[in-house]
């Protein structure tokens, strides 16, 4: 396939995946690169210690797969060394459990650069068959169906972004952050006069299948940052009681529109106190969050339902006889 026609055609851009254990997902992701109407002319692998068949499997794609110690590794570290190697003047970054849902996704995630003053994209995640409920909620709040140009405030993700690696070369990740590396990045970028973007046509499939005590270590760890990029705020025992509440309520009201009450009840209470217990753990063991990142991260859905979809003209890829998916 080739790029459509536009005003920003064939950027250079490279792909960096930061991996463990990610034999169930990391074929899909591969493929779903050589199926785009954008061939990145690089793709890196930097794995942290995988003990399962992710680099058999990435070894049979034409990757360039690069090693760090587990115990050396921080998200900010893993993506500073890919970086590092990478050729592209964009570095597209995307987690090893994420595959796209289109063709034309490095075509979309890439696009705003036609601005010249953009310097972050990220594009849009939806969970699949085995998403927790709230989850589901959680990516249709951060994740609206309607791109925004232009970004006033610094949230953005790295499991489906990309950025001007000349900007990289002047900040690149911080290594000391247990999380939220992508957040960091993004407020320096906005405070250097660069804009941010969210492109929703820049879809894929974020795969979370987590137990309570890994959504509880997520939220934590998070919150463990946040409290380290905005040290005058704080998250209180009132904050995790009133989030908590809210976010059932909310969530509960959906999932009885949705029929599913009954069956996701009980998953949508440990799934809401996995998170909000973990992220007053996480700010009582390190420090605090601006009310506009509280709302971003934590604010429930709502009780409004939408009826837009994000209808696109272009078909989605089909997965299922790839090489390298288990």
């Amino acid at each position: 396939m080739k790029p459509s026609t536009g005003l920003f055609q064939n950027p250079r851009c490279s792909v960096v995946i930061r991996a463990f254990n990610e034999e169930a997902h990391i074929g899909r992701l591969l493929s779903g690169i050589l199926q785009q109407t954008i061939r990145p002319i690089d793709v890196i692998l930097v794995d942290s210690g995988s003990t399962d068949a992710t680099l058999a499997i990435a070894s049979r794609y034409p990757v360039r797969i690069v090693s760090i110690p587990p115990e050396e590794f921080t998200f900010g570290r893993a993506l500073n060394r890919g970086c590092a190697l990478a050729n592209g003047e964009y570095l597209v970054i995307a987690s090893a459990h994420v595959y796209p849902v289109y063709p034309d996704w490095l075509e979309q995630l890439l696009q705003p650069f036609a601005d010249p003053q953009v310097g972050l994209v990220y594009g849009r995640q939806r969970g699949d068959a085995a998403t927790r409920y709230s989850e589901h909620q959680i990516l249709a709040k951060l994740f609206p169906v309607e791109s925004l140009p232009r970004q006033s405030h610094p949230f953005c993700n790295n499991a489906n972004a990309a950025i001007r690696r000349a900007l990289w070369l002047q900040r690149p990740y911080d290594e000391d952050l247990p999380a939220l590396e992508d957040l960091e990045w993004a407020a320096w970028a906005l405070g250097q006069g660069h804009a941010l973007s969210y492109r929703a046509e820049a879809e894929v499939v974020h795969v979370h299948d987590e137990s309570r005590r890994a959504v509880f270590n997520r939220y934590r760890r998070e919150a463990m940052a946040l409290k380290r990029i905005h040290p005058q705020e704080h998250f209180r025992l009132l904050d995790f009681l009133l989030l908590f509440a809210s976010n059932v309520a909310s969530d509960g009201w959906h999932a009885l529109h949705d029929g599913a009450l009954s069956r996701r009840l009980w998953e949508i209470l440990w799934f809401r106190w996995a998170q909000f217990w973990g992220t007053y753990r996480g700010f009582s063991i390190s420090g605090l969050m601006t009310d506009q990142l509280k709302q971003a991260f934590y604010y429930p859905r709502g009780f409004e339902r939408s009826n837009i979809e994000l209808r696109r003209e272009v078909p989605p890829m089909d997965y299922r006889h790839r090489e390298g998916n288990r």
